[in-house]
């Protein structure tokens, strides 16, 4: 992959979606420092969601933000809402609002080989309390939202 010109990895990326450009950077090195370009990530997001929106939230002052982050951003608030909301991702929990990752909970163990043992039970035990809470509290609030006075 190595021997590929970068100009042709550009255009290969540039048919790429998000998706696959994310996982793109495991290929090589080379690849992986492609995948950083901000005007790739530019495209991505004027292709998916348009100039308007380009133009709207393009990283002030220029550079501050890299497009990747923007994108990523974006992505979570089509998916998951501009509200506050746990997310699962893999087996990490996070606290995001407005698509901004605000907090990392913690992780889920499945495996009963895998508990962990002693301060990082603890951290565990109250990672759960705060899903828990967190989870009641957006029930409640979907459901004050439905009883209008």
């Amino acid at each position: 992959m190595d021997g590929l010109p970068g100009e042709l990895c550009f255009k290969i990326f540039h048919l790429l979606d998000h998706q696959s450009l994310a996982a793109a950077p495991r290929v090589c090195r080379k690849w992986n420092a492609l995948t950083c370009d901000d005007e790739l990530w530019r495209k991505l997001f004027e292709d998916r969601w348009g100039a308007d929106a380009t133009a709207f939230y393009a990283p002030e002052p220029e550079g501050a933000k890299p497009w990747k982050d923007v994108f990523v951003v974006q992505d979570r608030c089509d998916r998951y809402g501009l509200g506050v909301r746990i997310i699962r991702e893999g087996n990490d929990y996070y606290l995001i609002y407005q698509g901004e990752i605000q907090s990392y909970l913690g992780t889920s163990c499945d495996a009963k080989d895998a508990q962990p043992q002693g301060a990082e039970a603890e951290k565990r035990q109250i990672s759960d309390r705060i899903l828990f809470f967190l989870g009641d509290l957006e029930t409640a609030y979907a459901d004050a939202k439905r009883v209008k006075v």
